[in-house]
């Protein structure tokens, strides 16, 4: 077998100093789609609210990280 040369590294749980990117999504993911969907969690249904938040989170929820547009609205700039 070729030996690997790519490492890989796991990084401890809730490390926002490392990744903190990551973390503050996983929050926002967290704190405004799983705590307040009302689902049974069947994957199809699943899917369904997620797609809903996906394009809430992209083109209607304000960002403050980017002066309070929606991505969309960011990227159009």
């Amino acid at each position: 077998m070729p030996e690997d040369r790519h490492k890989t590294i796991g990084l401890p749980p809730r490390s926002p100093k490392l990744y903190q990117h990551v973390e503050r999504a996983q929050r926002t993911h967290t704190e405004e789609f799983y705590e307040v969907t009302d689902t049974s969690f069947k994957i199809a249904e699943l899917n369904q609210a997620l797609l809903e938040w996906e394009r809430v989170y992209n083109t209607v929820r304000p960002h403050q990280a980017l002066g309070y547009l929606t991505p969309r609205e960011f990227l159009k700039l």
